[in-house]
């Protein structure tokens, strides 16, 4: 991964996309606010490196990142996780404590179970997902060995398709 940073170097950081929000109809600059500051990755101390968020990415990156989990650890034929540890970052750790919703969770991702999976659209048994802050939305799907990116720079746009309707057409685009 040669994109991937929690705070970009300034010789990237004129890449960062600025994230939009729909104001009266309008797409505009998402404003900074007391809990949260989309300029983050380009100013401030620099100090904070969060294991479970906070990076900034590029869709080509974070594709070979899924693409080793699917390759049980392997990406370009060098071993980055072990087989087990993918193992047990893609077993179900919740047990029954959500019930039967068609998700389960391992120590990473979203796992799709039986019942997602019977729901159809949302991938084969074992697909894992998640998502950003700002809308980013991915999966990989074991069965097809496919992974779908979905690189979004959004804020507060409740009535937003993109997500759903992504994954459901790259699931359609697969034909054998």
């Amino acid at each position: 991964m040669e994109d991937t940073y929690f705070y970009l170097p300034d010789s990237k950081a004129d890449r960062l996309v600025p994230v939009q929000t729909r104001m009266s109809g309008v797409w505009t600059v998402f404003p900074a606010n007391e809990f949260y500051d989309p300029d983050y990755p380009i100013k401030g101390a620099r100090t904070f490196f969060s294991g479970g968020g906070g990076l900034s990415s590029t869709a080509l990156d974070y594709a070979w990142f899924l693409q080793m989990y699917l390759n049980k650890g392997e990406y370009n034929g060098r071993r980055l996780l072990s087989r087990t540890t993918v193992q047990t970052i893609l077993s179900y750790q919740v047990g029954d404590l959500l019930g039967d919703s068609g998700n389960d969770y391992g120590l990473a991702f979203g796992i799709l179970d039986e019942t997602g999976e019977a729901k159809g659209g949302r991938g084969s048994l074992g697909t894992f997902d998640w998502g950003g802050y700002f809308n980013t939305q991915y999966f990989a799907d074991p069965v097809e060995n496919v992974v779908g990116v979905l690189m979004k720079q959004t804020q507060d746009t409740w009535s937003d398709e993109t997500g759903w309707k992504f994954r459901l057409l790259v699931g359609q685009a697969i034909a054998d």
